[in-house]
């Protein structure tokens, strides 16, 4: 994928540093920012190709960079958070983050996580070169060149990993796909651990919140199923 540029958005000078020097080594094109104005301007200005960005962040949060570097251009974004807290989590999937670590971490997994994301931005884009035009489950239609969503007369703003997953989903509409194949085909993880699936689970339910609860049935165990709604 050539080099590959890297924001990383961290106002802990040591770990900012550190993964500086961890992307380097692995070959990417690297650029840093420690605080919220400053995460901005350099996502504006350097156009990355992902962002690796703080929740606690001084000037302003991470959320809120997320948030207005998501509308400008769309980018994956990593978010590193300190709490392993399931609202904050969720609040961060909402304003367009990909995935998620908790603190502490390992260099070896931030890298790993990165170039998931990076791979699911080219798998989706290959996918809609080569796939219909627009996708109809019950009541809910995708159009994946445009990446719109629209259930009924309503049109429902997803992320771009929110559309990816229901895309997923719906090319087998009605039948039950476990979390490491959604983990595979999605975020392009080989192997799953309980933080990996506990990454489908919350992208899940941010989407259920979206697109409606029923909409999306849970296998407890296995995995989701889209089911066919009018």
């Amino acid at each position: 994928m050539g080099r590959a540029k890297v924001l990383v958005v961290e106002d802990d000078q040591a770990i900012n540093d550190a993964l500086r020097d961890r992307f380097a080594a692995e070959g990417y094109d690297v650029r840093q920012a420690v605080d919220g104005p400053g995460g901005v301007a350099a996502a504006e200005s350097e156009r990355p190709d992902v962002v690796v960005l703080d929740v606690m962040l001084p000037g302003f949060d991470g959320l809120e960079v997320c948030r207005r570097i998501q509308a400008v251009r769309p980018v994956p974004v990593l978010m590193l958070t300190a709490r392993d807290d399931q609202a904050d989590i969720l609040v961060g999937l909402g304003v367009g983050a990909d995935d998620y670590l908790t603190k502490p971490f390992s260099m070896r997994e931030v890298v790993a996580r990165v170039g998931a994301l990076l791979r699911r931005v080219e798998r989706a884009r290959l996918l809609v070169e080569s796939g219909p035009d627009h996708v109809e489950v019950g009541a809910l239609v995708l159009h994946p060149v445009a990446r719109r969503v629209e259930v009924g007369a309503d049109e429902v703003h997803l992320t771009p990993l929110e559309f990816d997953l229901l895309l997923c989903l719906a090319g087998s509409a009605g039948q039950v796909l476990t979390r490491e194949r959604l983990l595979a085909e999605v975020w392009g993880w080989a192997a799953a651990g309980t933080a990996a699936t506990r990454t489908v689970d919350s992208h899940v339910k941010a989407l259920r919140a979206k697109i409606g609860a029923d909409r999306i049935r849970t296998v407890h165990g296995v995995g989701y199923a889209l089911e066919v709604v009018a």
